[in-house]
């Protein structure tokens, strides 16, 4: 958080958190602070930001936020020595911009309503960052200066605008010359907003928050000011309605990533190692700066993979990928980040393994040879993460699969076209599963499916109708997704009961393409663990993938997906009821994963699609002997 140029530390997240709950445009709730994320041109990259590489990711960036993109940088951290040394060092404030959100705050002891300025007065302790606060000047119903709270009620709209409440307009009914002064009172101890009423001491007017919520907040609120506080500014208009929603709300801020994992594309050992270090070796112009570049990496310990080969061999090969600037992946035309990812993996060819990627096929699962072609440990994997921008109200998982994104609901991290993006890398292992294509085929010719396919499509077309967006932009994955899918989910609430990790820790990525689709066809799904430790994770999910123990854990998958705990409900339950999902046999008891594991925001799941259910026979991809 700034005031003039002096940058005050309020407190400390995880990279991770930076990427995927707090970052640009998020609010931050801190002990005595409510803060925001500020955009990109406010960051500091100079000192702390790693940059990493990722090209195939990098490339999928630049297609959606323009070819001006040039790096991914992982957010600023301080170097360790720093963290036990004085507050007052300049590494002490390396980190990311903030700035106080929303900008009312009210005095608990005489309730004043008012913005920050001129009333309330920032009071810091460097010593102890959670002690920051603003507190009320002259407070006259305590002796000491009491700690100003922020106002708990903010804005927003479907375009992702966020403001402060409008105090002034709401409770005069209007525009109003009168400036208050305000009062927040709370009667009661529910919080209710039926409980809460402002009053203007200046005309005497009041009214009870209860007013800026459901049927009655559409008529009584103002059209939205189009405004981003994280980018000090407004948009030139916005058509929609401001929605009243409190400060901390789950739907106040949903992250649009992109990632990629870091697969081989050479089978030549230093190309992969030229491909692997190209943020370093790429910004070398001539041979000379390319060997001051090794041998200073050389001397502090790094690149020692490197030192075994001749510079003027590296240099070949660095001139060629400059000289042909990266064609493959800056090609307009270039296809999504997993298509790559599902050729090395069904390929499986242990030859092209990285210190980052390593494979090991082993044989299909006991008793499930007919269900699946292969299985491929992952026992070692990078996966590199970004942060393209985010939405306010509706979930991205709402509307998206990975690389493809509407634009128009998508909000920017800075004011003018961004020249990098946040990153995070993080390193795991995983389970490939490869289904059986031949028997796929026929299960999804039967007419049964057919049938199947035609309900779920129209399911697709109202859920997207009734939220205003496109089915034809909003791709509908097809049936084979649906069986990828809800496969995945019901072997992962299996997993973590051996694996060790619990079930916000494990992810999916699914493959699936029908045969007609460019690129066709796909049929796998990779669960996969990771953590941002430079060794990765242990192993303990990778183990569970050998033939026989693999076999046992989707018996059991299976069988627990026969009954729910909240059938018939759970079983008869339509994408048409209510239109308010997208699922059909499927809940918390049975299918549902935690936000973090699945790629879809819990849509497109359907147990019955596996196994026999109490509602239905007819659907089962898995054979009834089997089980």
């Amino acid at each position: 958080m700034s005031q003039s140029n002096y940058k005050y530390k309020v407190g400390e997240l995880r990279p991770s958190q930076i990427l995927f709950s707090f970052g640009v445009g998020a609010v931050l709730d801190l002990p005595n602070l409510s803060v925001m994320v500020m955009g990109l041109e406010d960051w500091n990259t100079q000192q702390g930001a790693v940059e990493l590489g990722e090209q195939r990711l990098l490339a999928a960036i630049r297609r959606e936020l323009g070819q001006q993109v040039k790096k991914l940088l992982a957010p600023p951290i301080p170097p360790e020595d720093a963290i036990s040394g004085s507050p007052f060092d300049e590494y002490a404030r390396v980190g990311i911009p903030v700035a106080p959100f929303p900008g009312w705050m009210v005095c608990p002891r005489c309730r004043l309503l008012d913005p920050i300025y001129p009333y309330f007065q920032l009071k810091e302790n460097p010593y102890r960052p959670d002690q920051t606060r603003y507190v009320h000047l002259n407070c006259p119903k305590s002796k000491k200066d009491p700690t100003a709270i922020p106002s708990r009620f903010l804005v927003s709209c479907d375009r992702g605008h966020l403001d402060d409440f409008p105090w002034l307009y709401f409770v005069h009914r209007g525009n109003t010359d009168c400036k208050g002064p305000l009062r927040l009172e709370e009667y009661g101890v529910s919080g209710s907003p039926s409980d809460i009423v402002v009053k203007c001491s200046g005309c005497e007017k009041e009214r009870r928050l209860s007013d800026a919520f459901g049927e009655a907040g559409k008529k009584n609120m103002p059209r939205c000011r189009a405004r981003h506080p994280h980018l000090r500014g407004f948009d030139d208009s916005c058509d929609q309605q401001m929605k009243t929603i409190l400060l901390g709300a789950s739907n106040s801020w949903f992250p649009i990533t992109l990632s990629a994992l870091s697969i081989p594309v050479t089978s030549n050992q230093l190309e992969q190692l030229v491909e692997q270090n190209w943020t370093i070796l790429g910004k070398a112009n001539n041979f000379n700066a390319l060997e001051a570049v090794l041998q200073a990496f050389f001397a502090m310990g790094q690149l020692q993979d490197l030192s075994k080969y001749k510079s003027e061999t590296i240099w070949k090969i660095v001139e060629q990928k400059q000289k042909s600037d990266r064609p493959d992946f800056d090609d307009e035309s270039v296809r999504d980040l997993k298509t790559p990812e599902w050729e090395i993996f069904s390929a499986a060819d242990p030859n092209l393994n990285t210190p980052d990627f390593q494979l090991r096929p082993v044989k299909p699962p006991s008793g499930y040879e007919n269900y699946f072609s292969q299985v491929v440990l992952v026992e070692r994997l990078r996966e590199v993460r970004a942060l393209i921008g985010f939405t306010r109200i509706q979930s991205p998982g709402d509307f998206i699969d990975s690389g493809e994104i509407l634009t128009e609901h998508r909000v920017p991290l800075s004011r003018s076209k961004p020249k990098w993006v946040p990153a995070s890398e993080v390193k795991g292992e995983g389970i490939f599963i490869q289904f059986q294509e031949t028997t796929l085929h026929q299960w999804e010719q039967q007419q049964v499916l057919q049938d199947y396919a035609y309900q779920a499509f129209d399911a697709h077309k109202k859920w997207c109708k009734i939220r205003s967006l496109d089915p034809d932009a909003v791709k509908f994955p097809g049936v084979r997704y649906i069986l990828l899918h809800s496969f995945a989910h019901a072997l992962m609430r299996q997993m973590t009961l051996e694996c060790g990790y619990n079930a916000a820790s494990l992810k999916e990525r699914i493959y699936s393409k029908r045969p007609e689709e460019e690129g066709g066809p796909m049929a796998g799904i990779l669960i996969y663990t990771a953590a941002p430790d430079s060794e990765g994770t242990l192993g303990g999910l990778v183990s569970l993938g050998e033939p026989k123990t693999l076999s046992h854990h989707i018996d059991q998958a299976l069988e627990q997906m026969r009954l729910c705990a909240s059938d018939p409900l759970c079983a008869e339950h339509t994408p048409f009821q209510g239109a308010t999902s997208l699922h059909w046999a499927a809940c918390h008891a049975c299918l549902f994963s935690p936000e973090t594991s699945c790629e879809r925001g819990n849509k497109y799941l359907d147990r019955a699609v596996l196994i026999s259910t109490v509602s239905s026979t007819d659907l089962a991809f898995f054979a009834e002997e089997k089980m």
